[in-house]
């Protein structure tokens, strides 16, 4: 039970999880670099003692460990999911729960509460640009807060339980942002949206409080997925187990353990904000989006500085993930009827790729060769109408009773998942585009921002075909202007072709279906996708490991522009095609850069986390 941030710290320090920076760092490019490289070592915790032009102490890589979050949670995760089985599914909870359950149940239920407590005179006073100005890519349009738990509400005499608290990126300098003014990137489809739209409609500034630091399990309510209308600060004081400590001043909420406290208004025009590397693993391009008037900037003595780096996957924001999937397993199928597992795959991205396991019963009385995917499709349309999933650009889903005793279905096993849909898929019945709709706002593939399209692509039956994975098959795959070919798993192909071009890509593709036409292994390869992005990768496409074919796939295609299909046609308005299908992921011009850094920023990194040791005994 941490009371703030620098007691846990502490802790890590003492169990041999954290080492400090004594020398003054750059928060340019280099704090973030050694940030990376420590995470890429599955290295400690980093406290710096000394940021160049700040006061104030910063740390990285807290979350950046499965073992430090367990340590870190030790003590509230088994009651925290304890709760949330409750949460998710009362019947079954008390069916088998024991009485220490029922009180454990009952003690985090009262640990969830927040409580009044604090005030003003807790606290000093600083600037925004007293805060690390952490510059995390090159061409990032200014310092951003990385870790901020922005908290709104309805109204200013609204409920403390009707709290909204969510992680959305604070630029706190560059671009025409004033000394008192931030950037406030809050994504589509989140609780800030509804009290933002409700505050413009009453002609009322809505007031926006950013908290930074505390205790760590602060830090993870702000990335929980809490159903609507249930406050984040119940989360908080579960995973915490000590209650959320708040007080109220001038109508503004505040966190009273944070380390600091922005307060401020959301004008009612908008400001470029951007660009941003992002977890993606490109830029954000700039954009007009909201921005905060800021009226106080509050700190504690002493405050520490936590930040962390996004890019592409995997990054400590992975853990955050898969922490926080570890606590809601049971909260999603409990909200789908039907669903059985989802799994958004960080390594495509986390949005443009989800897999769903769920259940085949449309036709109970059907014989297994007879099967097809009906109830999926109900199920799937509930999932991209759910939460964040909504994001969803590529969903593949599969059905539960085609489970045998030796072939499990994992959502988690993303090869193994691929191989059975691939394996079962009708290419005449089983693709299902969604056009002209909304999309991560960070997914830069559609036709502009917020708008692109979804695949939905659901299996269900008998195999139909047997997949291959032999490099020798490739020799008989003669395409002009593809340079490389490779297997990342059974049943699927990466080709290397040509750099993009509108004006000759139906030429490619019909060169490519000739090629198909006289390749014996057509039906056993059902997928394909176009790369032109080697240069990028750390080793050759003939090395092409699962992760590059997910990255590239799903994070560089537009599902409706750049999906084909061997002789694709339309009947009765559905576009259907024969195996294989496929997918054009090769840079468009209106894609975003791939982030990258500088060797000289990254040697800088290496002298340092050298000369402090900071690697020392990592295996």
């Amino acid at each position: 039970m941490y009371k703030d941030l620098e007691q846990a710290l502490l802790d890590l320090e003492k169990a041999g999880m954290l080492k400090r920076v004594q020398r003054e760092v750059d928060p340019y490019l280099e704090m973030a670099e050694i940030a990376r490289q420590t995470f890429d070592a599955h290295g400690p915790a980093i406290l710096f003692e000394h940021v160049k032009g700040s006061p104030f102490r910063a740390v990285c890589n807290v979350f950046g460990s499965q073992e430090r979050l367990d340590y870190l949670f030790r003590d509230t995760l088994k009651e925290t999911q304890t709760a949330v089985l409750f949460k998710s599914n009362p019947v079954e909870f008390f069916k088998h729960a024991s009485p220490a359950n029922l009180l454990n149940a009952a003690r985090t239920g009262i640990h969830s509460l927040p409580r009044k407590s604090g005030s003003i005179h807790d606290f000093e006073e600083c600037k925004l640009s007293d805060l690390p100005q952490i510059v995390c890519w090159p061409e990032d349009g200014g310092a951003f807060v990385t870790l901020p738990q922005v908290a709104t509400r309805p109204g200013e005499k609204s409920s403390i339980m009707t709290t909204n608290v969510g992680m959305y990126r604070i630029q706190i300098s560059g671009n025409d942002y004033a000394a008192n003014e931030c950037g406030l990137h809050y994504q589509i489809k989140r609780d800030i949206a509804r009290h933002h739209q409700k505050a413009i409609e009453e002609g009322r500034p809505l007031k926006v409080s950013i908290f930074i630091g505390g205790p760590p399990a602060h830090t993870v309510s702000a990335v929980m997925p809490m159903p609507e209308n249930l406050s984040e600060l119940l989360f908080a004081g579960m995973l915490s187990g000590r209650r959320f400590r708040y007080f109220i001043h001038d109508g503004y909420l505040v966190s009273s353990d944070a380390d600091f406290c922005i307060l401020g208004e959301l004008q009612p025009e908008l400001k470029p904000e951007g660009p941003f590397g992002d977890h993606i693993g490109y830029y954000s391009d700039r954009h007009p989006f909201p921005y905060l008037k800021v009226k106080k900037v509050l700190c504690k003595k002493n405050a520490i500085y936590p930040f962390t780096v996004v890019g592409r996957p995997p990054q400590e924001d992975t853990l955050f993930g898969n922490f926080i999937h570890q606590i809601t397993k049971p909260m999603v199928p409990a909200s789908i009827p039907g669903l059985i597992a989802l799994h958004a795959v960080d390594e495509a991205g986390v949005h443009p790729l989800c897999l769903a396991l769920a259940h085949e019963r449309f036709r109970p009385y059907a014989k297994p060769d007879e099967q097809e995917p009906l109830e999926l499709l109900k199920t799937a349309h509930a999932i991209l109408g759910f939460n964040q999933a909504s994001l969803t650009k590529y969903l593949l889903i599969a059905a539960q009773e085609d489970e045998t005793q030796n072939h499990k279905i994992d959502v988690n096993n993303v090869a193994g998942f691929f191989s059975h849909i691939l394996e079962r898929i009708d290419f005449s019945r089983d693709l299902h585009f969604e056009t002209c709709t909304s999309i991560d706002t960070l997914d830069y593939t559609g036709s502009k921002i917020n708008h692109g399209s979804k695949l939905t692509i659901a299996a269900a039956g008998p195999v139909r075909r047997k997949l291959r994975h032999d490099p020798n098959d490739l020799k008989g795959l003669n395409i002009p202007g593809v340079q490389a070919a490779n297997i990342p798993m059974p049943g699927a192909i990466i080709l290397e072709c040509d750099a993009y071009d509108e004006n000759t890509r139906d030429t490619l593709i019909q060169q490519i279906e000739a090629a198909l036409d006289c390749w014996q292994y057509r039906e056993n390869y059902p997928w394909i996708t176009l790369v032109d992005s080697a240069p990028i990768l750390d080793h050759s496409l003939n090395t092409t490991k699962l992760s590059d074919f997910l990255w590239l796939t799903f994070t560089r295609s537009n599902p409706a522009k750049d999906v084909f299909g061997f002789k694709a046609n339309i009947q009765d308005k559905h576009w259907r095609c024969n195996a294989p299908i496929i997918i054009d992921a090769r840079i468009k011009p209106h894609h975003q850069k791939a982030l990258c850094i500088t060797k000289e920023i990254s040697h800088q990194a290496q002298q340092i986390l050298s000369e402090e040791k900071i690697l020392t005994g990592v295996r």
